[in-house]
């Protein structure tokens, strides 16, 4: 019996979500592959397989969480090897698809045309691929221009080669919203530094806010038109992601200010700049400026309902997103009054956005409560501690309380498990309810029976 292979990559690349979890995940092991090569660790030892595996999925995922620290103990190629499967993660989660058909020379259908614009929040169908090219080149610019800026305080602090290849690094893991570093403590020894502060939280904000966003921004702007022209999902994206930002920086700086153990130590400028850090990162980068294990209760509660809900779709960073929360309360909201449609706008949200957004929602608490009781049963670690390290890996945020390092062998394949499914699970959840809405279409329908709830 004889295998067609290219039939059976046509059949692959038919199902966009299947093609996509299977490039991720072969982008996984060829990352792992390389960093369990001795060269890739400083004491010439393989890392082991798990552990490089874990490094793996945390950097195409682009989450942050290590179990290994990254400044001591991956030597240059080890760091290089991270830096790409940021890139490539960070790019491949809006733009895969679509690069590696140009790669390969294929045209895009106009399946694959619908799935992307689904993927982008591209509003028309027309110019996705001019979209995807606008994607690359833009991201390299604004991660060209981080470095640059980032240069100016890291040239001088680490000399002229390493400051440069450590603002390249930073730029890039910022606005991939990934959180790995290279100084070993994040940035808390940078808490007070206005510049790399600032730099990194607006690359944070920007990668994690949608190009769709910008677009549609860019658009009003050239053609003069007032900012009410904006589209639904822009509006909706700029408001959550200002207020999330405004009521971070307010709830982070009031209860830690007296703590002093984070920010009750600080002087007032160093304060105020890492409160803004801290309501920046948990959208889904995985810096910190002040220790998360000192953090009290009420702060580590809310970073972990920031990181739930992550940036926004058609961007590099994880979570839920924005939106999908947004659709959720004003459902909930639109139920509470009474109304049949749910509005916002003067504009009526369709059906198929309000069930997705239900789904991914329910889907991701419920991940999160499975991993967490899991981990609850196999790991020796705080409760608060363990939900924490649950919603940052599969939000792919990236910040931890210390309990990455001392997970089980089964609790680093679950927390893998977390990233991956978290990166790819609402763009496969999409996927899927737009075959399924169209082969749900039939000729009929069964008898409605109502059921009694609440």
């Amino acid at each position: 019996m004889t295998i067609d292979i290219r039939s059976r990559l046509d059949e692959i690349s038919a199902r966009p979500a299947r093609f996509l979890a299977i490039g991720f995940f072969l982008l996984i092991l060829v990352g792992t592959t390389l960093l369990n090569l001795p060269i890739a660790s400083i004491d010439g030892n393989s890392v082991g397989f798990i552990d490089a595996l874990f490094t793996s999925a945390s950097a195409v995922c682009v989450t942050g969480l290590v179990v290994v620290n990254t400044a001591a103990h991956w030597t240059f190629f080890g760091k290089l090897i991270i830096l790409v499967l940021i890139q490539i993660g960070g790019l491949g989660f809006m733009t895969m698809a679509t690069l590696v058909a140009l790669v390969l020379g294929r045209k895009i259908t106009l399946k694959n045309r619908l799935i992307l614009q689904e993927e982008l929040n591209n509003l028309t169908l027309s110019g996705v691929v001019k979209l995807t090219k606008y994607v690359l080149y833009s991201t390299f610019f604004i991660e060209a221009v981080g470095a640059l800026i980032l240069s100016f305080r890291f040239v001088p602090d680490f000399g002229f080669w390493k400051g440069i290849w450590f603002a390249i690094f930073h730029s890039v893991s910022s606005f991939c919203n990934a959180g790995f570093d290279l100084i070993g403590n994040s940035m808390e020894s940078y808490a007070g530094s206005f510049l790399v502060i600032m730099t990194m939280s607006i690359l944070v904000v920007i990668g994690g806010i949608g190009f769709s966003v910008f677009i549609n921004l860019f658009q009003n702007i050239r053609m003069k038109k007032p900012m009410s022209r904006l589209s639904i999902h822009t509006k909706l994206t700029l408001v959550i992601t200002s207020g999330l930002l405004v009521v971070g920086f307010i709830f982070i700086y009031l209860v830690e200010f007296t703590n002093p153990e984070t920010l009750g130590a600080m002087s007032g400028t160093e304060k105020i700049l890492s409160a803004i850090f801290q309501s920046v990162v948990p959208r889904t980068a995985g810096f910190n400026s002040i220790p998360m294990g000192s953090l009290r209760d009420a702060s580590t509660f809310f970073i972990i309902l920031l990181m739930f809900i992550g940036g926004s779709p058609g961007s590099t960073a994880g979570g839920i997103k924005t939106t999908t929360i947004g659709v959720v309360y004003l459902t909930i909201l639109s139920n509470i009054k009474g109304k049949e449609d749910v509005e916002l706008y003067k504009k009526r949200i369709p059906k198929r956005a309000i069930n997705k957004a239900i789904t991914i929602f329910t889907l991701g608490l419920t991940v999160c409560i499975a991993s967490t009781l899991l981990l609850a049963i196999t790991e020796h670690a705080d409760f608060l501690d363990i939900l924490f390290e649950t919603v940052s890996a599969y939000a792919t945020v990236g910040l931890s309380r210390g309990i990455t390092a001392d997970l089980t062998v089964f609790g680093r394949l679950l927390i893998v498990g977390n990233m991956f499914f978290g990166r790819l699970g609402p763009l496969t959840i999409a996927f899927a309810l737009a075959e399924q809405t169209k082969k749900s279409k039939g000729i009929y329908r069964f008898a409605e029976e109502n059921i009694n709830v609440g």
